[in-house]
């Protein structure tokens, strides 16, 4: 049989695609046309390897602008060194931390601002373990995406790290993830988790609060990081509000009076620690005043707080307006302009008062302590 014939043979036989004929050797083979897989990479999966190692040098060269002489080693590692100074803690009880910002992200993302969210967290960590009279160490952070934006990152980053520079703290390590399909395009998540110290005789744990205290209170700058499913709830479905309108009531813009950042009270507290004037200190978070503050009462003791004894911002008095919120849920959800309270003895009272006048804080006699149970009285 001819070549030629041998050929139309086998296209008859088998599909034309599906084999080869070799005729050079003069000896028919018959090969499978198995067509090659296409590769595929961890970026069709949608995570950007290259795009995450470039976030990652930058990321290296802000937290190195924070680290002090008790970092050891730099970025990288698989776990973050830190060395505790022995000689400036005697008596050592480590203070620890986890947050996150919540739904204000929400309103971050529609902004299209991200610089403010890292010093929310920042903050809000550190006021944590600083009412307990612990100093801030260090800092790390968890930042994941559903796709990586270098830009966002480094924004958010940035915020981390000018937070942690201006409190003391060194942004050691943290995560940085993409998690394709997790997260919506443009979401992201964030959370904080934080490190510090206190000598165990200058620990300030509420314990010796007793009937006669006074309470006294600190101002805030707005929701700080607390409230927002509320909050966005009323501005932008009952009010229909969007992010750029000017609001009349609160005399801003919505997103811009939401985005304010959380105030860090560390310098504050310091003073009233190392003046020995303070023995209990509540960080007004999730819960408000409500659920707070008995975190530092000890038994047998009710916080009453005076309404009207300080001024509630205007943001607050308008989230009330628009849903008709009773007055105990908007104790319960936000601070109320309020972010920090600090118990001081009768005694000290004065003391108290000098040193922050002096340094210019705001301050507020808000409520007094008396004999009861482990609770908030509003009056």
């Amino acid at each position: 049989m001819h070549n030629s014939e041998l050929q139309t043979l086998l296209e008859f036989c088998f599909p034309a695609h599906c084999i080869a004929a070799d005729f050079i050797s003069k000896k028919a083979r018959i090969v499978p046309d198995s067509k090659t897989p296409k590769s595929v990479s961890y970026a069709d999966a949608g995570v950007d390897i290259g795009a995450g190692d470039r976030a990652k040098e930058r990321i290296k060269f802000l937290a190195q602008k924070t680290f002090n002489r008790n970092v050891l080693g730099g970025i990288g590692g698989f776990g973050a060194l830190f060395r505790l100074d022995l000689q400036r803690w005697k008596s050592p009880i480590l203070v620890s931390s986890a947050d996150g910002v919540g739904t204000k992200l929400k309103v971050a993302f529609e902004m299209g601002l991200h610089h403010t969210v890292g010093a929310d967290l920042v903050n809000h960590c550190v006021n944590d373990i600083a009412v307990q009279g612990a100093t801030p160490l260090f800092f790390l952070d968890y930042l994941a995406s559903g796709r990586l934006d270098p830009s966002v990152t480094e924004s958010v980053v940035t915020g981390l790290a000018d937070a942690c520079k201006a409190n003391g703290c060194a942004l050691i390590g943290g995560e940085t993830a993409q998690m394709p399909g997790f997260y919506a395009d443009g979401e992201y998540d964030l959370a904080g988790f934080i490190v510090g110290a206190v000598d165990r005789d200058k620990m300030v744990t509420g314990a010796d609060i007793k009937p006669g205290d006074v309470l006294i209170g600190l101002p805030s700058t707005g929701l700080h990081t607390n409230g927002y499913s509320l909050a966005r709830k009323l501005f932008f479905e009952v009010a229909g509000y969007k992010p750029t309108q000017y609001v009349t009531a609160i005399k801003e813009k919505a997103g811009a009076a939401l985005l304010k950042t959380h105030r860090s009270y560390l310098s504050v507290i310091q003073k009233l620690v190392t003046a020995g004037v303070t023995i209990g200190m509540a960080h007004i978070t999730g819960g408000g005043i409500t659920e707070n503050l008995p975190r530092i009462l000890p038994k047998n003791v009710t916080a009453q707080i005076e309404i009207g004894s300080w001024p509630v911002l205007p943001i607050f008095e308008h989230l009330r307006e628009l849903g008709n919120v009773p007055q105990d849920e908007m104790m319960r959800t936000f601070n109320m302009g309020i972010g920090l309270i600090a118990a001081i003895p009768a005694a000290k009272f004065t003391r108290a008062k000098n040193l922050l006048d002096r340094a210019e804080e705001k301050f507020y006699v808000i409520g007094r302590v008396v004999k009861g149970e482990r609770r908030v009285q509003y009056t």
